[in-house]
């Protein structure tokens, strides 16, 4: 059973519905008890974060939440000091733009995560002499 499968039906309980029938479910069903309703809609909102939160994950790049090694700190460093676009950076090593700042401020290539923003502007970008 998928998710959205379950949600219908935790659904139509929660709103005094039989799943199966579409029928409005007897007073005196344990469905409709306040009780039970509330924790059909506290599993609704749950199955709902669930999806939100494997949607995000599978949006984010490959690496996103793994640690750093040595050789991608050294990797990372290295197209930082060549100069490389901080969009190629973040490809390369397949993190969120956020990880790669706050990495190299770890490394102590840059002060603050904003740092890496105004390095990434074009040379003649009037935010770019910050």
């Amino acid at each position: 059973m998928s998710p959205l499968e379950a949600r219908k039906i935790i659904d139509a309980l929660a709103n005094g519905i039989d799943p199966e029938t579409g029928e409005i479910l007897p007073e005196q069903s344990t469905f409709n008890n306040p009780q039970v309703i509330r924790a059909l809609f506290v599993a609704a909102k749950a199955l709902d974060n669930a999806e939100r939160r494997a949607e995000r994950d599978n949006s984010l790049p490959g690496n996103a939440g793994r640690p750093w090694s040595d050789l991608e700190d050294q990797q990372l460093l290295a197209l930082f000091d060549a100069g490389k676009p901080f969009q190629e950076i973040t490809a390369r090593h397949g993190r969120t733009p956020g990880a790669i700042a706050a990495r190299l401020v770890r490394l102590g290539r840059i002060k603050d995560r904003t740092d890496v923003h105004v390095r990434s502007r074009p040379p003649n970008s009037p935010d770019a002499a910050r």
